[in-house]
């Protein structure tokens, strides 16, 4: 496992889980939140979040969380192993609101100047997620080449004991 991605509906644990098996692993992250967002919540254009990501996957390990779908057709195809953290929508939905009531505290995985914030479009995102985004993602991944690994997650404890494969002394 020398580069991981790390994909799910926002609020299912993307970068809790890419900083933990980070540091199990030894393996640097890529939040690609930090790199996609500028100062303000302004959208990096399309054509130089490209260059960015061809120079991201480059890299000779990675641990790479974020969804960006306009991008998966370049990170699939290098990634050894994929895990795809597929949690209920109401799970979701809990964490995202409870983690913008979490006054005073701000995300490690977001991009400078972006404070955390709560909006209709991104709720919307995540209660439809099961429907719009998640056949996509299984059709997807059903076509990665066998000697890719992935790995499907349903909820917290399967995370933990996933986790806990690896958790041993290195």
């Amino acid at each position: 496992m020398q580069k991981i991605l790390i994909i799910g509906s926002g609020g299912a644990g993307k970068s809790t889980l890419a900083r933990e098996l980070g540091r199990i692993l030894n393996i640097d992250i890529i939040h690609l939140d930090t790199f996609y967002w500028q100062p303000g919540w302004v959208e990096t254009a399309k054509d130089k979040w490209e260059i960015i990501i061809q120079d991201l996957i480059q890299l000779e390990s990675w641990i790479m969380d974020g969804n960006y779908s306009n991008t998966l057709d370049l990170r699939l195809p290098v990634a050894d192993t994929v895990i795809f953290l597929d949690f209920p929508r109401l799970l979701c939905l809990f964490r995202v609101i409870q983690r913008r009531w979490q006054v005073g505290k701000s995300r490690p995985d977001m991009a400078s100047g972006c404070p955390e914030r709560l909006t209709w479009d991104f709720l919307k995102y995540v209660w439809t997620y099961p429907v719009t985004r998640r056949p996509k993602i299984l059709e997807r991944l059903s076509h990665l080449s066998p000697n890719q690994q992935v790995f499907i997650l349903h909820n917290p404890q399967e995370v933990k004991e996933f986790l806990g494969k690896f958790s041993f002394d290195r």
